[in-house]
């Protein structure tokens, strides 16, 4: 699991090759790329696009891919090359979703969502339930865009929940041991994550934002569902694993984890592009354990100065 690279020039030519090559080395069932493919400040040009396709056919597994707002919402900044944030993301789905299969040396088929909201996906590994749901940073685009749409927002939710509350039906009927979910958004879970939940009351999940809907179909789906289920995403650009939901309660859902992969900080030059390895045991109850992968050739030579 990667997200939120490549943010420079030396990320793109070095580091996640570099990053691709030792997920390589590993053996992949698959990867996930959980979106920013590259920074909120540079331009939406179509090369990043296809830059980033030949990042992921480069990977000898199955790499599955969800949007992240760098590479849409952010696109209408004056340095992001004043796009039409909608004409972005209509690309994104007509060039990196065009199939029902995935990238990667060895594509698989992927169950995919009604258009347009295609970039939604799911697939099923052993006992586990794996889907990519279309939640971006910016407050899920509602704010934090030069133009926020917000009937584009409406509309995405309403299908991103649908689409989630189908994975877990999905997941019963095959009698699956976990879901795994992967959304580029820090939805901002409580008030422990300041900077992104300052006033968000973890039992209500109030005041409303472009997340609340969200994480509430997620609490209830979870607390339906009664055995694991993780939430891996990007946005903050820092390893953590943990368990912030609550309940209506306020007690906390053990049942839930919530994994943050590393990402960019431009200041280290290579040194955070890192990923996140999954170890799967549906035998086990806990299903899912993580660890940060350190790829030695993006570490800082000895005696770097930032």
């Amino acid at each position: 699991m990667w997200a939120d690279l490549p943010y420079s020039d030396v990320q793109a030519s070095s580091g996640v090759p570099n990053l691709i090559a030792d997920m390589n080395r590993a053996g992949l069932a698959f990867s996930v790329h959980a979106g920013d493919i590259k920074s909120g400040g540079s331009r939406c040009d179509d090369a990043v696009y296809t830059r980033f396709e030949g990042y992921q056919d480069s990977f000898r597994s199955p790499a599955m891919y969800t949007p992240g707002d760098n590479e849409w919402t952010d696109c209408d900044r004056p340095n992001n090359g004043s796009y039409s944030s909608a004409e972005r993301l209509s690309f994104i789905r007509t060039n990196l979703f065009d199939t029902e299969e995935s990238f990667g040396r060895r594509p698989i088929p992927l169950q995919v969502q009604a258009e347009p909201y295609v970039e939604n996906r799911r697939w099923q590994v052993g006992r586990v339930t794996y889907a990519t749901l279309h939640v971006v940073g910016s407050d899920n685009t509602r704010s934090g865009d030069v133009a926020p749409d917000p009937v584009e927002w409406k509309a995405r939710d309403e299908a991103t929940i649908r689409w989630l509350r189908q994975t877990f039906a999905a997941a019963k009927r095959r009698g699956s041991a976990g879901v795994f979910l992967v959304a580029q958004a820090n939805p901002g879970f409580d008030q422990a994550d300041p900077a992104r939940a300052p006033v968000r009351d973890p039992k209500t999940l109030t005041p409303e934002d472009g997340f609340s809907n969200f994480l509430r179909a997620l609490r209830e789906e979870t607390i339906a569902f009664g055995g694991p289920v993780v939430l891996m995403h990007g946005d903050s650009h820092y390893f953590r694993v943990d368990k912030p939901l609550q309940d209506a309660a306020g007690a906390r859902i053990q049942d839930f984890t919530r994994v943050e992969t590393p990402g960019n900080n431009t200041q280290s030059a290579n040194n955070d592009v890192q990923w996140v390895s999954v170890e799967v045991d549906a035998r086990d109850p806990e299903v899912f354990s993580f660890q940060q992968e350190v790829v030695d050739r993006n570490l800082p030579p000895a005696g770097y100065q930032p």
